[in-house]
């Protein structure tokens, strides 16, 4: 496997701004697996990588996933 030597890295504050979702809901999707890890930088910084990122987006749009409402009778 390939793996690039020249990564760009993104704070909360750019993820924020492409992935408008409550910062617990990611953190959430992220420990379920279904959202690229944070990578720690220092004990107060984490970044996300933005080809992983941007490739979530990717596949986000490619799925057919339906949003789920609690209470709905979906």
């Amino acid at each position: 496997m390939h793996v690039p030597t020249n990564r760009t890295l993104i704070n909360r504050r750019q993820l924020h701004a492409m992935i408008p979702l409550a910062e617990r809901t990611i953190f959430n999707m992220e420990q379920r697996g279904e959202f690229p890890r944070r990578i720690v930088l220092t004990s107060r910084n984490v970044a996300w990588d933005l080809a992983e990122v941007e490739d979530w987006i990717e596949a986000r749009k490619a799925s057919n996933i339906q949003a789920f409402c609690p209470g709905s009778r979906a």
